[in-house]
């Protein structure tokens, strides 16, 4: 080894040594007593109707390609192509509707046979009675199907331990932005 190697495993050793042991535990008075009490818990569902706006182009753009192949543009499904997401969730399909939270995620291109998509998304609740609270998606999306089912895999805040579906359906498609209306079935405690 070089001596880069000794000064590596050196800096290493110390940084191991001087770091205090860590012991995995979860935070917060009401967070343990929500744990402790799981076992007395319902399960319950939560039903919700959201829109997601998807702004690719222009001045409000809140999708951004950050990653892609080669071949990306080449490709009739544009597969390879990763793009970055935080776009507005609403109550009706119109920009203008109320805000309910944001979409926050990735979603690749990631099929050579027709346009599906991965996506990793956290949809974030900023007002009613779920403000502050999230639920987490992903999931296989095949966007020319005329509806889409995405597994629930977790949640947060109200939300925890959140399973279900959500289900995508395309509302508006331009080159520029796309409209899509979500129906979501949670199950959570």
């Amino acid at each position: 080894m070089g001596k880069v190697g000794p000064i590596f495993l050196n800096l290493l050793l110390s940084l191991c040594l001087a770091m205090p042991m860590v012991q995995c535990t979860i935070e917060g008075p009401e967070i343990e007593q929500w744990f402790q009490n799981l076992h007395l818990a319902k399960q319950k569902l939560t039903r919700l109707h959201f829109y997601f706006h998807d702004v690719v182009l222009g001045p409000s753009q809140t999708s951004v390609g950050v990653a892609r192949a080669p071949n990306t543009f080449k490709s009739p499904t544009f597969f390879g192509l990763v793009n970055i997401f935080d776009n507005p969730l609403t109550k009706g399909p119109e920009p203008t509707s109320e805000l309910l939270g944001r979409a926050q995620g990735l979603y690749g291109f990631a099929s050579q046979e027709e346009v599906s998509l991965l996506m990793s998304v956290n949809f974030v609740f900023t007002s009613g009675k779920h403000n502050g609270s999230s639920l987490t998606v992903l999931g296989r999306n095949p966007v020319v199907h005329s509806v889409r089912e995405l597994p629930i895999i977790g949640g947060t805040g109200v939300f925890r331990l959140a399973r279900g579906l959500a289900l995508a359906k395309t509302y508006f498609i331009n080159t520029t932005l796309a409209i899509v209306e979500y129906n979501v079935v949670a199950l959570h405690y």
